[in-house]
């Protein structure tokens, strides 16, 4: 996440990992809260670096695909931008989008997998199944990017190389939102190319989209507002905080990546060096509060703090939290 040789202050402590009142470790990171009008509000860390924003980039990569003639009812168009949970409503949704397409799951190259849910993927074992590609939680994605392909005629058997059409479509419009040239396609765990930006460039791509009054951008926003258990799950904090927030829309990350953005153009994102994912809705919930998101009419202020409430067990109660320090 950081130039070689780049100081320590560069890497500040976002986080204390706090038991029985003793701080037994940091997390360390980067944090960015845009204004409306699109400047750095606050921010914490190196910001203006090159990320791997991982699954955050998905509801921009979705846009390329609607740029690109790409048209699904609302649930799907959010599946197309999830890390779904493999829910069965999640895993029949890829299926359709697929079948769509005159497709069948033969022809997604997502790595087999389990769902991401433990009740789903409980499920699962139960009744016999297996790892399967259309269970792992970027099907949506890849099912979408089939589905373009059918569309425009090209290749579906090498839809994940950075040099098909369907990429380059995608890179384009990645670096359009962002404002930033892409400086590194890196290959992210589902096999798709992953492309870098800044924290400031990812925040900036989802104002975008979360201003958005028309167009392939309103499509983006308003299928993730509409149905933001098909982007995550019915039991993940991302869907606890769209339901908390009128009008937001957010996207979370592998390595602890988050970003989130309100109508009004205010955007939030944020990295930790370790990629923990536990802390990473800790710090968003504080983010907002910072910002003075939780007291707007309309916020569940409680709800965006629960999503940000993570609690140490020892011997099965709590006995400690995870609690930001910015």
């Amino acid at each position: 996440m950081y130039a070689a040789g780049q100081p320590v202050a560069a890497r500040p402590v976002v986080a204390e990992i706090v038991r029985s009142g003793f701080v037994e470790g940091h997390h360390y990171g980067s944090l960015v809260a845009l204004a409306a009008d699109g400047s750095v509000d606050w921010s914490v860390g190196a910001v203006d670096v090159p990320v791997l924003p991982r699954s955050s980039n998905k509801p921009v990569q979705a846009l390329a695909m609607v740029e690109l003639g790409l048209d699904l009812p609302d649930d799907l168009l959010a599946l197309a931008c999830a890390s779904h949970s493999g829910e069965a409503f999640h895993v029949e949704g890829v299926r359709r989008i697929l079948a769509g397409a005159g497709l069948d799951e033969s022809a997604l190259q997502t790595p087999a997998d389990y769902p991401l849910d433990d009740d789903a993927r409980e499920a699962v074992v139960r009744a016999g199944g297996t790892r399967a590609p259309v269970l792992m939680n970027c099907s949506g994605k890849h099912a979408a990017m089939l589905a373009t392909c059918v569309l425009q005629g090209w290749d579906t058997g090498t839809y994940l190389d950075p040099q098909h059409p369907l990429q380059q479509a995608i890179t384009a419009t990645f670096a359009r939102l962002t404002g930033e040239p892409v400086t590194t396609t890196a290959i992210d765990g589902c096999g798709a190319p992953l492309l870098s930006t800044s924290l400031v460039g990812l925040a900036r791509a989802f104002a975008t989209l979360a201003t958005a009054t028309s167009g392939p951008e309103q499509r983006i926003a308003e299928a993730i507002r509409r149905h933001p258990e098909f982007v995550s799950g019915t039991t993940r904090d991302e869907l606890a905080l769209h339901r908390a927030v009128p009008g937001l829309i957010g996207k979370a990350g592998a390595e602890s990546v988050y970003a989130v953005a309100v109508p009004d153009g205010r955007a939030w994102a944020l990295k930790t060096d370790d990629g923990a994912a536990r802390v990473r809705p800790v710090l968003m919930a504080e983010a907002l509060r910072r910002s003075g998101l939780l007291d707007e009419v309309g916020v569940d202020a409680e709800a965006v703090r629960s999503t940000g409430r993570l609690d140490l067990l020892g011997g099965g109660v709590p006995v400690g939290e995870i609690r930001a320090t910015f």
